[in-house]
């Protein structure tokens, strides 16, 4: 039995089977580099072999850098109604180029984001009760903030309400 301080060794998996472990990780959803990496040396993966499952997870298209900068970027305004700074921020920290976040924000229609943010906005003051007028709307700006929406764009749909 190990004493409670010891961590069991962890069992190095062969390349074969950790490049079939991370064809199927990145089937199940697009993925980034540093997700892969991560998961690769997880499995115990180091050295040459991690760079050579990398290199094979690019070229048979299981790992795409822009495709997932796109559909990371799609998701997160779609369902969870982030804003371009929020999602920029979660790409960086990703370590994505500044090439596909841009490539990502395409995918993001402006009149779509403009509606968005009203209706975020909208939704957001029927929640909110009691206080003057200024403390909800210092409010409804905070929460848009934290959302991840420019700051000025924000203002600007605080004022056509």
């Amino acid at each position: 039995m190990l004493p409670s301080d010891e961590q069991p060794i962890k069992k190095r998996t062969g390349k074969s089977e950790a490049l079939q472990k991370l064809q199927r990780f990145c089937a199940y959803q697009d993925r980034c580099h540093s997700e892969v990496r991560s998961k690769l040396l997880e499995l115990g993966v180091y050295g040459d072999d991690l760079g050579e499952i990398m290199v094979l997870l690019i070229e048979e298209d299981f790992l795409n850098e822009e495709r997932f900068a796109r559909s990371y970027a799609r998701g997160k305004f779609r369902i969870k109604q982030w804003g371009r700074v929020r999602i920029r921020q979660e790409l960086k920290r990703r370590q994505l180029s500044e090439y596909c976040i841009k490539a990502a924000f395409s995918e993001i229609d402006e009149t779509e984001y403009w509606d968005t943010l009203c209706k975020l906005l909208a939704k957001q003051q029927n929640l909110l009760k009691g206080g003057d007028e200024r403390t909800r709307r210092d409010k409804l700006f905070r929460h848009a903030l934290q959302k991840g929406y420019e700051a000025e764009l924000i203002l600007e749909a605080l004022e056509a309400r």
